[in-house]
C-alpha cells in the first residue's frame, strides 16, 4: 500500500468513527445541560465548594464565576510548582523558576498547554497528576460551559439567565470529560501507551553514558489532553513519543479524541435550540474548512521535490516513521485547527507551505471544528457577523435563530474577532523590534520569523503548540506568552457571555419571506467564506513574511 493511499484510507476511517459517534456523545451533553438532575457525586461538590446548583445566572455573575475559578486555578498551579523541591513523589527535580511557573499555570488553565520545558526532566508525579491533569479537565469544562451559555442566550426569550456556571463546570467534568477519559486511557493502554508511578531508569549505553526516562500516569492524561483539546504532553516530545503515542492506531485514535467533541458539540447546539438543522449549517461549515484543509496539507506534504522526496514518499522530515506522512498531516491539521497542539511531528520541519497550514489553522480562531466550547462559540460569533453581512447586502436587520443583531451585538462580536489578532501581530512586532528575544531564534529570515509569529499565534489562540526552534524558556518569553495565552483566553469570553446575555434578554421575531435561512447550504457557504476573508485580511501581511515567503523560495 502506497503511503497517498494509507492517508486517505486513515481520513476515511476517522471520518466514519467521528459519523458514528456524533449522534449519540451530542444528544448526551445536551442531556447533561438540560437535565434538571443532580447526581450525589455532584452534589457533594456543590456543597464543598458553596455552590448552589438550581440558581439561575445572568452573564456578569457567570463571569465572575469563571473569572474567580480560573485565578485560584492559576494560583495553586503556581504554587504546587514553586513548591515541587518539598513535595513527595518529586523524582528528585526541583522547584519551578518563578517566571516559568507563571508561564506554565497561565498556560493550563487557559487551556493552551503551552510548554517550554520537557516534562520528563522538570515535573514530578505530583505536579503531573494534580496539577496539569486536573486542569487538562476543568479548564476543558469551562470552555464547554461558556459555550453552553451562549447557546441558552440563542434560545431564551427575555430572561436574561443563562443557567448556572458552577454547575455546567462539575456536570461537563464529571458526566462528559471523566467517563470517555476514563475508556479512551484503557484503548491507549491496550495500543502500548504507558500507566504507572515508577520513578527514573537508566536504560541502554549511548556513547559511553546511560539515558534516563520516567514512567508516570501517561495514558490517562494522554486521553484528557486530547479529548479536551489540551495538548501538553508528558514528555518533551509530546504525541511523537513512544510512550505516549505508541503506533499508528494509538495516533489515529488520538485525532478521534481530538475532534470529537467539538463537532458533537454542534449536535449538542442544535437540540438545545430545538433546530437540528442550525447545527448541522455549523457542523457543515466547519467539516468543510476541516477536509480542506487536510487535503491541502496532505498534497503540500506528499508533493515530490526530488530524489529525497520520492524515496521517503514525501517530506519525512521531523516525522515518525510509524506514523507517516498521512498520520502526521493528519495530527497537525486536527490539532492546528482545534485548541489542542498536542504535536506528532515538528511541524518546524513541515514544508514552507505546509507550517503556513498550520498557523493558518491557528489564525482562523481555530472553529474548524476549535477547541471544546471555544470552537463551537467562536464558529457562532462568526455566524452573527455573517448574518450581518448578509444584512448590510439585503439591507435588511440581521437576525439569527430568531433574534435581531443590533448595535450592541456588532460591537461585541467585532471586538470578539480583533482582540487575538491584536494579540498575536503586536507581540510578534515587539519582538521581532526588540535585540534580546531574536537571540532565541534557531533559525534567520521567513522562517526565523515564523517561529516567533507561530509562537505568539500558538499563545493567543490558546493552541499551545511550538514550531520546534525557539528556545522560548526565558524570562521575555515566558513572561509576554504567558500574558498572551491568559488575554486571549479570558478578553473573548468576557465578548462572549455579554453577546449570550444580551441575546437572553431579546424577544423573538417570526420568521417572514424575507428572513435569511440561517440552515440552508448558501449560509453555510457564506459563513465559511466569512472566516476565511476575516482571518485572511486580518494575517495576510504576516503570514506573506513568513511562511509563504519560505514556500515561493523553496
Amino acid at each position: 500500500m502506497g503511503p497517498v493511499l494509507a492517508g486517505v484510507l486513515q481520513l476515511l476511517a476517522l471520518v466514519v468513527a467521528l459519523g458514528l459517534a456524533y449522534r449519540p456523545l451530542g444528544d448526551h451533553m445536551a442531556r447533561v445541560y438540560t437535565s434538571p438532575r443532580h447526581l450525589r457525586a455532584e452534589k457533594w461538590i456543590y456543597k464543598a465548594i458553596g455552590a448552589d446548583p438550581n440558581t439561575q445566572m445572568r452573564w456578569p455573575a457567570c463571569l465572575r464565576g469563571v473569572l474567580a475559578f480560573s485565578a485560584v486555578s492559576v494560583l495553586f498551579l503556581y504554587l504546587l510548582q514553586r513548591l515541587q523541591g518539598s513535595l513527595p513523589g518529586s523524582l528528585g527535580f526541583v522547584s519551578i523558576d518563578p517566571d516559568q511557573a507563571f508561564d506554565t499555570a497561565a498556560s493550563f488553565v487557559a487551556n493552551t498547554n503551552w510548554q517550554s520545558y520537557s516534562g520528563e526532566q522538570a515535573m514530578g508525579h505530583v505536579v503531573q497528576t494534580c496539577g496539569l491533569a486536573v486542569q487538562n479537565f476543568v479548564s476543558a469544562a469551562v470552555g464547554i460551559a461558556v459555550a453552553v451559555a451562549l447557546v441558552r442566550g440563542l434560545a431564551a426569550t427575555r430572561t436574561g439567565e443563562l443557567g448556572n456556571f458552577w454547575t455546567d463546570l462539575v456536570r461537563g467534568t464529571v458526566r462528559i470529560l471523566l467517563p470517555v477519559s476514563v475508556i479512551g486511557a484503557l484503548v491507549l493502554v491496550g495500543c502500548g501507551a504507558i500507566q504507572n508511578f515508577s520513578g527514573i531508569h537508566e536504560v541502554g549505553q549511548f556513547m559511553g553514558g546511560s539515558q534516563q526516562w520516567n514512567g508516570g500516569a501517561v495514558a490517562s492524561q494522554e486521553a484528557v489532553k486530547e479529548l479536551g483539546t489540551n495538548g501538553g504532553g508528558y514528555f518533551n516530545a509530546n504525541s511523537a513519543h513512544p510512550f505516549e503515542n505508541p503506533n499508528g492506531l494509538s495516533n489515529l485514535f488520538e485525532i478521534f479524541l481530538i475532534l470529537l467533541i467539538p463537532f458533537a458539540l454542534t449536535r449538542t447546539f442544535g437540540r438545545m435550540t430545538g433546530s437540528l438543522k442550525q447545527g448541522y449549517a455549523i457542523l457543515a461549515t466547519m467539516g468543510v474548512i476541516w477536509l480542506g484543509f487536510t487535503a491541502l496539507m496532505m498534497w503540500t506534504e506528499f508533493a515530490h521535490h526530488g530524489p529525497a522526496f520520492e524515496i521517503a514518499g514525501g517530506a519525512m522530515e521531523g516525522k515518525e516513521n510509524r506514523f507517516g506522512v498521512g498520520g502526521s498531516s493528519l495530527f497537525a491539521v486536527a490539532t492546528t485547527l482545534t485548541s489542542t497542539g498536542a504535536v506528532n511531528s515538528f511541524h518546524s520541519s513541515f514544508t514552507g507551505f505546509g507550517g503556513g497550514i498550520t498557523m493558518l489553522g491557528m489564525q482562523l480562531g481555530e472553529i474548524a471544528p476549535g477547541g471544546t466550547g471555544s470552537g463551537l462559540y467562536g464558529m457562532l460569533l462568526m455566524a452573527v457577523i455573517a448574518v450581518f453581512i448578509a444584512g448590510l447586502m439585503v439591507g435588511r436587520t440581521p437576525e439569527y435563530l430568531g433574534k435581531k443583531i443590533g448595535t450592541r451585538e456588532i460591537k461585541l462580536a467585532a471586538c470578539y474577532i480583533l482582540v487575538t489578532p491584536a494579540l498575536v501581530l503586536g507581540f510578534t512586532a515587539v519582538a521581532m523590534a526588540l535585540p534580546t528575544p531574536a537571540d532565541s531564534m534557531t533559525n534567520t529570515g521567513a522562517h526565523g520569523f515564523s517561529e516567533i509569529l507561530y509562537a505568539y499565534t500558538s499563545g493567543a489562540n490558546n493552541n499551545g503548540s511550538a514550531f520546534a526552534g525557539l528556545a522560548a524558556d526565558t524570562p521575555w518569553f515566558n513572561t509576554t506568552i504567558g500574558l498572551a495565552m491568559l488575554l486571549g483566553r479570558f478578553l473573548p469570553m468576557v465578548f462572549v457571555l455579554a453577546l449570550a446575555g444580551s441575546f437572553a434578554e431579546r424577544r423573538p421575531v417570526p420568521v417572514t419571506a424575507g428572513t435569511l435561512g440561517t440552515h440552508r447550504p448558501l449560509f453555510s457557504g457564506l459563513l465559511a467564506a466569512t472566516v476565511m476573508i476575516v482571518a485572511g485580511l486580518t494575517y495576510f501581511p504576516a503570514l506573506a513574511l513568513g511562511p509563504l515567503a519560505e514556500g515561493l523560495a523553496s
